[in-house]
């Protein structure tokens, strides 16, 4: 009843840019955050950032400064802008949603996208 579709990712050189999307579809009621988690090989998987839907952003302390996290309200979207990107920051990353479903439950629940890969490498 929920779908999540990342894009953005790909094959980059340390030190360049990327901008991952993720657009959330189907019988949303409403939607209480979005944010990206990431997860390297043989690694847990991390917060990368959050954004509720009244703006307020957070981010894992390490990442602060090079990733920006923005919302689209009205597209039920959001971005993550990568910069100076380095080669642990390979890794899929994973579009996650709270919300609300039309009919379903008076709590929110989680969803999750397939994840985009990104690899840092010269």
């Amino acid at each position: 009843q929920v779908q999540l579709v990342e894009s953005g990712g790909g094959l980059v050189q340390p030190g360049g840019s990327l901008r991952l999307s993720c657009t959330a579809s189907g019988r949303i009621y409403a939607i209480n955050a979005m944010g990206w988690y990431r997860q390297a090989p043989g690694e847990q998987r991390e917060l990368v950032a959050t954004i509720s839907s009244d703006g307020r952003a957070d981010y894992a302390d390490h990442l602060k400064g090079r990733f920006t996290i923005s919302r689209d309200g009205a597209k039920n979207t959001v971005y993550l802008q990568m910069n100076s990107l380095k080669s642990e920051d390979t890794a899929v990353y994973y579009c996650n949603a709270n919300l609300f479903v039309f009919g379903v439950a008076v709590t929110p629940d989680d969803y999750w996208g397939q994840g985009t890969q990104v690899t840092v490498s010269s």
